[in-house]
């Protein structure tokens, strides 16, 4: 099925305290990304790079955050910007650190519950995300976007949640990193956690098969949101947040061929691209290629890349 996708720039570099992120939505453009789409067939708009809303103060908040009010701000604007992209086609957010999500979920989200559907959210990162502005220790805000786009508390100085996603209509694959007080939470909660040992025993398949029935028997919208640091770092080195073990170059295609064939697939974060920290570009070319396999990519199509 040909689709009208939208590129909407996130570079947001305020959800941790280690910057480059900044210039991910352009390395993704420079890696070739609507033109990759194009020769699928798909129409492609580009709208440039966001601006984040003016900045305010926030009293009350935990004092070590980094970046309140940039993250804030861009939760803000990336809200809007969704909403809209959502309503003209397949929106695809190139950030940008991970606390982009803040906005996007929760804007593609409001716009699932206008239209009366579902939303649902497959996160694939090495980290559950799911930290509040109280939990969090090092006070990095791109490790609190599953909490936020929940409803959890904590969040007062971020625009109210309009549709909260429920727990059960969010998968996490590939995690292998969480801190002590997310995964108190997240076994409180009903998000279905799917860690590399899960993986290793049955396959990468498994779950994502699972969760897309769901995802079909609700007739819902799927929002996927891609971290850099899902995949193993030797092959994706270009991210600032590394943890070995991640998704193999083949079980990354598999799941990106799978989300293809479903047919459900609204929505798309590619996450975490910190282009300072890539060798000759080869994290942000994987990325535009993942992304051409969800879009309809086949195994035979994949052209032969050198780095030499």
């Amino acid at each position: 099925m040909k689709q009208d996708v939208i590129l909407v720039g996130a570079p947001v570099d305020s959800g941790k305290d280690r910057r480059g992120c900044i210039m991910g939505p352009d390395a993704f453009r420079v890696a070739g990304l609507a033109e990759t789409i194009r020769d699928l067939g798909h129409g492609v708009t580009d709208r440039g790079n966001l601006r984040p809303a003016p900045l305010r103060d926030h009293a009350g908040m935990p004092s070590h955050l980094v970046a309140l009010s940039e993250t804030v701000a861009w939760t803000e604007a990336l809200q809007s910007a969704a909403r809209t992209a959502m309503a003209e086609g397949m929106p695809i957010f190139l950030g940008g650190d991970h606390a982009l999500a803040l906005g996007t979920v929760s804007g593609v989200a409001a716009h699932a519950a206008a239209v009366n559907r579902p939303q649902f959210v497959l996160w694939l990162d090495a980290h559950s995300d799911f930290h509040t502005p109280q939990t969090t220790t090092s006070g990095n805000l791109h490790g609190t976007p599953v909490a936020y786009l929940t409803g959890r508390a904590g969040f007062d100085a971020f625009p109210p949640v309009s549709a909260p996603v429920p727990d059960d209509q969010i998968c996490m694959i590939g995690i292998r990193s969480v801190d002590r007080a997310e995964h108190v939470a997240l076994l409180a909660s009903d998000i279905a956690v799917h860690d590399m040992r899960e993986i290793d025993e049955t396959g990468i398949g498994a779950p994502l098969r699972t969760f897309l029935d769901k995802v079909r028997a609700a007739n819902g919208m799927l929002h996927v949101s891609l971290d850099v640091d899902f995949l193993d770092p030797s092959i994706a080195p270009g991210v600032g947040t590394t943890v070995p073990g991640g998704a193999t170059f083949r079980e990354a295609h598999l799941m990106m061929e799978m989300l293809h064939e479903s047919g459900m697939v609204t929505s798309l974060d590619l996450v975490e691209l910190n282009p300072f920290l890539d060798e000759r570009g080869r994290t942000a070319a994987l990325m535009v290629d993942l992304t051409a396999s969800l879009l309809g990519r086949k195994v035979f199509d994949r052209p032969t890349r050198g780095f030499a």
